[in-house]
Formats: structure tokens, C-alpha cells, sequence
């Protein structure tokens, strides 16, 4: 898939999730009762937006000013980590331990996927835990949806004119303009259904957003920015 392209190194981010993992368990010990929720931060994008450069640069930018580390999050992560039973046994089997929320958040979609779709669930699963302890980023994956009743996700949407996505993915691919159009299509196209087919929901509704960013207006760093200072100033 196209997408590969653009995806950080899986396995660093694996490790990088291993990590996290420790170290809340670590600062959960820590506290006899719950500390106050980090931020969570959801990135979506329409296809041909600059969607994984911007929520890495959001993770390094949060990194330095919080003095925490933050993890991106993504599907790519999610599969690799299903796919490694040591990881995963070890790792994600405590990740919806004891969560209060899932079970409501869970409940507000159709019982549908909970009995034929085993693999979006546990997919939805770990990333409503992930998103309750915080500092991470979530791109794609439904996040803004899956995550909307958290007080403290900060939800952020990535669009562009057809013809500026039709370009960017030409150039990214080395693709005729006539190729990177029909991508862009197909790859929209599949986003779209999946949102409604598994959520029922229309993710380019934007009142589920905090903040809509024009890529076409305005780059990587500056959309990084805009989201690292919407989000710590939120927080105040």
C-alpha cells in the first residue's frame, strides 16, 4: 500500500510503545490514586495530506515541551504488536485493564462489528486505552470517534483542494498527475467506508474537530506548531 511509503519505522515505534507501556505501569505504582489524564491528540487527514511528517513532528515538539515522552500511534503499530504474541501477551493484555470508559465507549457503537468484527474491536480496544493514559498521538484509526468523549483528547482534521493532494501524491510516488488522481480517489474512497461501515459515522463532519488545518496553506513545521500550542494551551 502507498501509505508504506510514508510510515516511520515500524519497529522503532514498537519499542517505542514497549517503553511507554513501562513507565506508566512505573508512575501508576507511583500514585494511589489515579493521576490526572495527559493529553491525547488525534490527527485524521484526507488522503494526499501530510498526515505522518505532522503528527511526528507533534510528538517531538510535545516531547520537548513537556519533558514526557509521547508516542505515535497508528495502525501499522497496532498490527505489528497483534502480530508478535510475546509483545503482545506481555504488553497489550493490560492495556484495557480496570478502564471504567471502555465498556461506554464501546457501547456507543452498533453491536454489529462486536460479534463479526473481533479484529476492529480489539483494534478499538487498545487504542481507547492508549488514549486514556495519554501523551500519545493517534493518527487515523477513527481516533477523533473512538476517542470523543475524553475530556482531555484534543482532536485535529488535515485537508486540502484535490489538486494540491493530486500533486503532492504524483510527486511522493513519482506518478503521472492521471495515476495520483485515481489514487487519491481509491484511497479516500476506502477511508470514507470504513469510517461508515465500522463507526457509522462521517469523519469529515467537522464538528468533530477542535481545529481544521489547510496543508495547502501552511507546512509541516507550521501545522506541528499550531497543534502542539492549541493543545498545551488548553491545558492550562
Amino acid at each position: 500500500m502507498p501509505d508504506n511509503l510514508f510510515i516511520p519505522s515500524v519497529d522503532l515505534r514498537v519499542g517505542a510503545l514497549e517503553e511507554y507501556n513501562r513507565r506508566q505501569k512505573e508512575r501508576a505504582a507511583q500514585h494511589k490514586q489515579r493521576p490526572k489524564p495527559r493529553p491525547c491528540i488525534t490527527l485524521t487527514r484526507q488522503y494526499g495530506c501530510q498526515g505522518y511528517p505532522v503528527a511526528e513532528r507533534v510528538c517531538e515538539l510535545m516531547n520537548k515541551r513537556t519533558g514526557e515522552p509521547w508516542l505515535l500511534i497508528d495502525r501499522a503499530v497496532l498490527d505489528e504488536v497483534a502480530q508478535r504474541h510475546n509483545i503482545s501477551r506481555d504488553l497489550l493484555e493490560g492495556l484495557g485493564e480496570k478502564n471504567t470508559l471502555l465498556a461506554d465507549v464501546l457501547a456507543t457503537f452498533s453491536p454489529r462489528w462486536v460479534h463479526s468484527q473481533d479484529c476492529f474491536q480489539l483494534l478499538c480496544k487498545h487504542v481507547v486505552s492508549l488514549a486514556e493514559q495519554g501523551n500519545v498521538v493517534i493518527m487515523e484509526l477513527g481516533g477523533a470517534i473512538i476517542t470523543r468523549h475524553f475530556e482531555h483528547a484534543h482532536h485535529f482534521r488535515m485537508f486540502a483542494s484535490q489538486q494540491y493532494k493530486v500533486r503532492t501524491i504524483a510527486q511522493r510516488l513519482k506518478l503521472s498527475e492521471e495515476d495520483a488522481e485515481a489514487l487519491v480517489l481509491k484511497q479516500q474512497r476506502k477511508r470514507d467506508d470504513f469510517v461508515r461501515d465500522f463507526l457509522h459515522c462521517n469523519d469529515h463532519d467537522p464538528l468533530l474537530y477542535d481545529l481544521l488545518i489547510n496543508n495547502e496553506r501552511a507546512g509541516i513545521e507550521q501545522i506541528a506548531d499550531t497543534i502542539v500550542q492549541f493543545v498545551l494551551d488548553g491545558e492550562q
